[in-house]
């Protein structure tokens, strides 16, 4: 289940990365912060031939784009909902929030989970050591790791995200699991870290691989940035508001 208020605090004040723009009410103002589209590490044809130039710009200048500009007109309006007290709009737009907020967190997550095939940040063993030896250990080797996290999502029921993550194991350090999240929900709960996603919404594939989601699936691993996954495992990852 998505914490709002997590995704609220996320989307708050002091972010660096992104422009302030201040709305005033009375004696009352409150900094909303304007959130844009990120520039992909690589080309929209360096995931070739496994994720396709045509699908790669419609899922980023297209989908991605649409989710936060749908994200700060929410997020503009629900800051106006506060200054009025208007309860009603706040409940309202607290969905679109969610969705659309999710919407960024999990696609700004998923293009630095990808690199181009054959470079060193997709060896899993030479990017990911400390990890990869964690997946082992959690199920026996990464081929039953991808196996498992294929059968998790393709259980997915309409559209949603698979996630491999680590969760506080309370001995300061993380338990390694797959998850599933429903339409955007992204991962926000305390005590959860997402290290590497797959989007499993059709916009992600079906132009290229139409129904074959269990081809996309097997071919993804091919273009999966491990190094990144590393680093989010490790800690390391520059990713401060995930």
């Amino acid at each position: 289940m998505v914490k709002l208020n997590n995704l609220l605090q996320y989307f708050s004040l002091g972010q660096s990365s992104f422009q302030s723009t201040m709305l005033a009410s009375n004696f009352t103002a409150v900094a909303i912060a304007v959130h844009t589209l990120p520039v992909l590490p690589y080309s929209y044809s360096a995931l070739e031939p496994y994720i396709s130039s045509q699908v790669m710009e419609l899922h980023h200048s297209k989908h991605h784009q649409a989710y936060v500009d749908n994200l700060n007109a929410a997020l503009s309006s629900y800051v106006t909902a506060l200054l009025n007290n208007d309860i009603p709009a706040q409940i309202r737009l607290q969905s679109i929030i969610r969705f659309n907020g999710g919407g960024h967190i999990n696609h700004s997550l998923f293009w630095r989970n990808l690199a181009p095939s054959e470079t060193p940040e997709t060896d899993p063993v030479a990017s990911a050591p400390r990890l990869v030896n964690e997946i082992e250990r959690t199920w026996g080797g990464l081929d039953e790791f991808k196996e498992t996290f294929a059968q998790t999502a393709l259980g997915i029921q309409g559209s949603g995200w698979c996630w491999l993550v680590g969760k506080q194991n309370g001995r300061g350090g993380l338990q390694l699991a797959i998850v599933t999240t429903k339409d955007q929900d992204p991962i926000v709960d305390e005590g959860m870290r997402p290290l590497l996603g797959v989007d499993m919404w059709e916009h992600a594939y079906y132009l290229q691989y139409l129904n074959g989601k269990t081809k996309y699936l097997e071919n993804i691993w091919n273009v999966i940035n491990w190094k990144t996954a590393e680093e989010r495992f490790l800690g390391a990852s520059k990713e401060e508001a995930f």
